[in-house]
């Protein structure tokens, strides 16, 4: 799908941007995860590794914030991965207005007190960090407009205590951003319901 085809679904400012970082198509993948994410249903996104998965989730999650606010998690378990993906996407935030940032053990100390200071539209950190937004006073304020949670390498944490504490994070951040949209990104299972309710629980989803 070529984006002037997306006109109806995306904002201007998002297809531009997606013109200036090099995107002028979406691959089946992408499209797929457009309805969804759009109108706030949790979903796990299952796809080889290098098919776009993370766009696939952050174009409309960043389109979402853009038409009704909030801020966005988005978990990956590797610390490289985070490099990474703050390099891809802060990118595409910068030219439409959303801050993107990354906080993991390694963040220095100067960056981490700008954060309790005024948050990123888009945290990108790991399952252990996430745990500690809860006890900082300044960055547990923070968490009230969370209202989108994206989980890379899902597969990965599924059989993990990493995973298991990740959840249970999860289930705490209801208490204060209730309702907030779980997404989950997964290399190829045999068993993507299973994947499913490891993130949502009982919660409805789509694959």
């Amino acid at each position: 799908m070529l984006v002037k085809e997306l006109q109806e679904t995306l904002s201007k400012d998002i297809i531009d941007a997606l013109k200036d970082v090099g995107i002028s198509a979406l691959n089946p993948v992408q499209i797929a995860s457009l309805e969804p994410i759009l109108n706030r249903k949790n979903t796990i996104i299952i796809a080889p590794t290098g098919s776009g998965k993370t766009e696939a989730a952050i174009i409309p999650v960043m389109e979402n914030i853009i038409r009704r606010g909030g801020r966005a998690l988005y978990i990956t378990p590797l610390r490289a991965l985070n490099r990474d993906m703050h390099r891809r996407l802060i990118k595409l935030g910068e030219r439409i207005g959303i801050s993107v940032d990354v906080r993991h053990g390694d963040t220095p100390r100067s960056l981490r007190e700008k954060q309790s200071k005024s948050f990123p539209d888009i945290l990108i950190t790991t399952p252990e960090t996430f745990q500690l937004l809860f006890l900082g006073k300044n960055l547990r304020r923070f968490l009230f407009d969370i209202k989108y949670v994206i989980i890379d390498e899902l597969h990965e944490l599924m059989s993990s205590d990493r995973g298991l504490q990740l959840v249970i994070g999860l289930e705490r951040l209801e208490k204060y951003s209730p309702e907030f949209q779980r997404i989950g990104l997964s290399a190829t299972i045999s068993d993507p319901n299973t994947a499913a309710k490891f993130l949502c629980g009982e919660r409805d989803f789509v694959i």
